[in-house]
Formats: C-alpha cells, structure tokens, sequence
C-alpha cells in the first residue's frame, strides 16, 4: 500500500463514525437527491437503451468512441471538464475522462468502461425487452447500465446543489474487456487518477446481485510453461542418456501445481491449453495450433498456457514463487521454463478500508429502504478496472453498477433496469454523507 499524505482525509475518517447516522426524513438534502434520481430515471433508461444498441466491442474503436461522446455530452452539461482520448499509443479507442474539482471531503474516482465483449461479428447487437423491467442485450450489465448509473447519480448531486462540493474523476475505459497493450500504457490514466483519489467506486455489475458489492477481487495473469527433452526411441526412455522426456516432465509440474497450490483459498491456476510431441507448430494467437509426435519417439517438446488469479497481491506473488520452484526441480535430463505475462490485472486487495466503506454503503442502503448488503465471495468476482487502484486509494468498493441479471459476456446477458435508480440514489446519498461527513 502506498501511503499518501492526506491530513484532511484522515480526520474525515475520525469524524465519520459519528456522522453517519442514518437517513432522517428531515434531512432536505438527501430527500431531494432521492427526487431527483427519480425525475432522471426515464431518460437514463433511454440513454441505457441507445448505448446498448450501439456496438462497442473494444476493438471497434468507432464505436466505442460513439458511446463515449454520448456520455461525454452528458457529463459537460454537468460542469464536468471532459476529454476523449486516443489509444493509439496502445492500440485502442481510448477513454472517457471527467473532472470536477469540488471545495471539501475525500476526492473520488468514479470508474466504469465503455467497450463491451461484443464485437462488431457478434450475432447480439441490440437489445430485447423481456418484461416491463428485464433487459437482454449486449452490454446492459457489463457495464453501460453502469455508466449510466454514474451519470444519474452526478444528475441527481448537481440537482440538489451539491455538486459543486466536491472532487469527483470518472474514469471510462475504453479496453476493459481486452487491455492496450503494453498494458502500462493502456492503464495509465486510470493508475495517475488512483493516485490522486481518496475513495474509489467501481460500476462494474459484481455477482448480479443487487444485495452484495464487492470488497475484493481477484487478479489475472496468464503463464507459459515449455518444456525440453530428448528425443530418442521409446526403448531408450529413462535411461541415464535419454531421461524422461518432454511430456513426463510437464505431468510432473503440473501435478505438483496441484498437489501444493490447490487447497489455498481463492486462488485458482487453469492449465487451458497444452500441446506436446516431436515438434510443435503453436499457433500465433495463442489458441491452439499442432503438435507431430509418435508412440514410439520420446517426446522433445511441451508447450501449456494457463491462467492464475489470486486475492491479493500476497497471495499472487506466493503461488509465483511455489510455481517457479516446482518449475525447477527437473525430472532427468529435462529442461523446464516458466513465465508470467506483463499484461495482468492486479487482485483488488481486501482492506480494512474497503470493508469500512462496505459498511457505510449499507447502511445508507438499508437508511433508503433497500435493506442490507454484504460483500461478494471473490470467487465471483473476476478482474476488472478497480484493481489498478489496489495499491493507492484508502478506500474501494466495486459492483455498484446495474444487476439483477445474469449471462454477462454470453448472448444470454440481461440486466434489471429497476436497479438503476436504486443503484444512483445510494451512491449519491453516500457520496453526499461522505463528503459532509462533519456534520
């Protein structure tokens, strides 16, 4: 955790047990914030149901910079100084970035994404409505249902004079779903406005539960594992001259992998892919490709890819080292190489600030009459953008945006638009008692 000096944040922090209260139905300011999500609600449905009906697959880089003009509008008609930006520099579209400087309280980053899995070849391209209030379409919960709850809740701020207090940066990424590469690059704005932020809200959709948010989330890394042998007549495996060969050698690892890493709490290591022989061809995308070998060669070539994803940082660099070691202790005259990928998502690391922030999110939930909320198993929860925040924010909760759906990434993916408004008028009632946490 990197440490900033935040005196103002930290008698914030002092204060806020005592602030946080409880939904009055004196309190005038959180009374018009609720009105005012309300009076919003049907046209940021509309503005969800035109966004989805917009292609956006992240590498259809018109569109994606369609749907961020779309909200960009939004956002400037709020005060907001906005900017798209260019990817180029990382082979994507870009991203959205807002910024209101605010006179008091924590600084928050707001952060959402406009690109989808969708591409422009998807058969899903525009959205059905499956009663009165369930949605089917492509990116309704991954995460343009998100963005648009963030749009709402600033709406419903600025409409209640409250706007202007404070210190808000939205961040929507336009490679959330497929990263820029180099990945340092891709994540740059979004790392740099971590680093100037107190507090951290993520839209993403979580678990599609309405009544859990996400505390933690796990990161993702993919790996490589070749390993070598030498090639020879089968009568000649496990000879001194010969050893045990290529394939031997890669049950060895990746049964050790299991047998000392499988037990350890929310940490998952997916050999998905592997190939092995005489000679291998793997193709250049990574997915497949061919392998030669015969029944009576000893094999001199293996090639597996993999995943891992761990809870936190701790956890990620632990398995690291366990998996280099098993990597090392080679079978006879095998040879053995394993490597991590630069281009990972980091574990949004649980913290005692993430689960604080988890608590006052429940009780302006339950204050409001929406009942409680408890924190997402991290075995549901996949990585996303928040996680770039791990190391420098105090606080960070994600799953905020629109739920009560399911079948993200698939063309079965729905979404609650009721959600909406209940997901904008907590996120603006607890932006407002944090920010006024002194009162």
């Amino acid at each position: 955790m990197i440490l900033k000096p935040s005196y103002k944040f930290l008698f914030f922090i002092t204060v806020l047990c005592f602030s946080l209260l409880g939904f009055s139905q004196n309190n005038r300011k959180e009374k018009s914030i609720v009105k005012a999500v309300d009076q919003h609600t049907e046209k940021a449905i509309a503005l969800v149901k035109k966004t989805v009906n917009i292609n956006s697959g992240t590498m259809n880089f018109d569109g994606v910079q369609e749907v961020g003009q779309l909200y960009k509008s939004e956002l400037d008609k709020l005060g907001f100084k906005t900017e798209l930006t260019k990817g180029d520099t990382y082979g994507r579209a870009g991203h959205l970035i807002a910024t209101r400087q605010g006179k008091k309280g924590p600084k928050f980053l707001m952060i959402g994404h406009l690109d989808t899995v969708f591409e422009l070849d998807s058969p899903f391209q525009e959205y059905t409505m499956l009663n009165d209030s369930i949605m089917k379409g492509p990116g309704v919960a991954d995460m343009k249902g998100g963005d648009v709850i963030i749009i709402l809740a600033m709406q419903a701020l600025n409409d209640a004079g409250l706007l202007d207090d404070m210190s808000i940066e939205i961040i929507m990424t336009g490679d959330e779903e497929k990263s820029g590469d180099p990945i340092a690059l891709s994540k740059k704005d979004l790392i740099d406005a971590a680093k100037r932020a107190d507090i951290a809200l993520g839209f993403e959709n979580g678990d599609n539960n309405p009544k859990t948010i996400v505390v933690s989330r796990r990161g993702s890394t993919d790996w490589q594992l070749k390993v070598t042998g030498n090639p020879a007549h089968s009568s000649q495996i496990f000879t001194d001259q010969i050893g045990a060969g290529a394939i031997y050698e890669t049950s060895r690892i990746l049964n050790e992998f299991y047998g000392q890493l499988a037990k350890e709490k929310d940490l998952t290591f997916n050999p998905g892919f592997i190939i092995g022989g005489t000679t291998l061809q793997p193709d250049e995308d990574g997915t497949g490709g061919h392998a030669f070998g015969k029944t009576n060669v000893v094999s001199q070539e293996t090639l597996v890819r993999g995943d891992l994803r761990a809870v936190s940082l701790e956890q990620l660099i632990k398995a690291k080292a366990t998996m280099k070691r098993i990597v090392s202790e080679h079978y006879p005259k095998t040879n053995a190489e394993l490597t991590f990928s630069e281009g990972a998502y980091p574990p949004l690391t649980k913290t005692e600030g993430n689960v604080k922030l988890l608590g006052y999110y429940n009780t302006v939930s339950e204050d409001l009459g929406f009942g409680s909320v408890t924190a997402v198993n991290p075995r549901n929860a996949g990585a996303a953008d928040i996680s770039f925040t791990s190391e420098y924010v105090d606080m960070a909760i994600d799953g905020l945006g629109l739920t009560g759906g399911g079948g993200d990434h698939t063309i079965s993916e729905t979404g609650n638009l009721n959600t909406v408004a209940i997901q904008a008028k907590i996120t603006a009632v607890l932006m407002y008692r944090l920010v006024n946490s002194k009162l």
